[in-house]
């Protein structure tokens, strides 16, 4: 049984906790770390276009209060307002993404509304106008006028350093101080257009925080970051984690209880979500969405699918329990209503298509949990 308590206006799950502490955080995400790995891109930002789609299907499928895992940049916050979890886990290969969401992680806290946020993440002078009734749609206007402020961005740096070092006693390293410049001079350098960015020609050499470089940017018309963030779920409602106040100070509370905490690790390697599976056991917890993107498309090609299906069959599961897919297919070369303007986008990123699948029937199929 699940008990939760009134607290402060929101509920208090008892299976997980209300907070963890800067060393609990610290201490979780390092010790269910893997070593660096790397990908063909950057991922930023995300690619998939349609990601708002399955937002009410999602709502109404899983239960808030639980624990939710994801892969990759900003999409996971979308869903994570949407579905309301007690504590999420973002498992991703590239310590590059453990870099990109702490950036993110001292931005909402030290953001106090959605408009001093986009300032603070494009180091861009707040434009008069915008405020807490916005939609996402005029605040991305917005800003479409405000140029890029090198004072700003060096004392955003500067405070993003300070929340994570001298606040929460990160403990980073060159190389993950090197991450968060990469991350936050490449918002700077691109601003709300900012996409996805294949890296072709750079091999697997790695960049500042563990991000491949020596590529080029782009390679198709990938949506921008405005693009996602004022898209609509097919129905017309923009369900963007930036799209009502309510839906970013949810994202903001987590982040400020340290209870999004980001982990280098391979899915089908030995460590990373198998820890995420034991520390949701010894809590009691039950995972309701796992959003896994497009990544088991390369597992299988690397054939290695077996060992993360085996390795998502830790994770404490039950009918409810549900997968978060996107693949390739669909809907390439047809346009997608975003919100600016209503443009339609006929974009790599809009060929993916998304799913859900409730989790329990696929991983009965691993030997592991047979």
């Amino acid at each position: 049984m699940v008990l939760a308590v009134a607290l402060g206006g929101r509920l208090a799950f008892a299976e997980l906790p209300a907070r963890l502490t800067d060393q609990e955080l610290w201490k979780l995400s390092s010790e269910a770390s893997e070593p660096d790995g790397t990908f063909h891109s950057e991922n930023l930002v995300s690619n998939e276009a349609r990601f708002q789609t399955i937002v009410p299907a999602l709502t109404q499928t899983v239960a808030p209060g639980r624990a939710y895992v994801g892969v990759g940049s900003e999409q996971n916050f979308t869903y994570i307002a949407a579905i309301r979890p007690a504590m999420a886990f973002i498992v991703d290969i590239r310590r590059g993404n453990l870099d990109l969401h702490l950036t993110y992680k001292a931005l909402f806290e030290l953001s106090a509304n959605r408009v001093e946020f986009v300032s603070r993440l494009f180091s861009r002078k707040a434009p008069a106008g915008p405020g807490a009734t916005s939609t996402t749609a005029e605040i991305f206007a917005a800003f479409e006028k405000a140029a890029p402020s090198q004072a700003l961005y060096d004392q955003n740096l500067k405070d993003i350093k300070t929340q994570l070092v001298a606040k929460h006693g990160c403990k980073l390293s060159g190389g993950d101080l090197e991450g968060i410049d990469f991350v936050y001079s490449s918002w700077f350098k691109y601003g709300p257009d900012i996409q996805y960015e294949l890296t072709t020609g750079g091999g697997n050499r790695a960049g500042p925080g563990g991000i491949r470089g020596g590529g080029i940017r782009g390679g198709g018309d990938f949506p921008t970051y405005a693009d996602l963030m004022t898209a609509t779920d097919g129905e017309g409602r923009n369900r963007s984690y930036l799209a009502s106040e309510d839906a970013f100070k949810f994202l903001k509370d987590l982040e400020s209880r340290n209870l999004i905490v980001p982990i280098v690790g391979n899915f089908a390697g030995p460590k990373a979500l198998r820890a995420v599976g034991e520390y949701l056991k010894q809590k009691g917890a039950t995972v309701s969405a796992f959003y896994v993107s497009n990544v088991e498309q390369y597992l299988r090609e690397d054939g290695i699918w077996g060992n993360f299906c085996a390795n998502a069959a830790t994770l404490p599961i039950d009918a409810a329990s549900t997968f978060i897919r996107s693949a390739r297919g669909g809907f390439a070369g047809q346009p997608v209503q975003l919100g600016r303007g209503g443009r339609g986008i006929p974009s790599v990123g809009a060929g993916f298509t998304l799913d859900l699948a409730p989790m329990k029937p696929d991983l009965a199929r691993c030997p592991a949990s047979r």
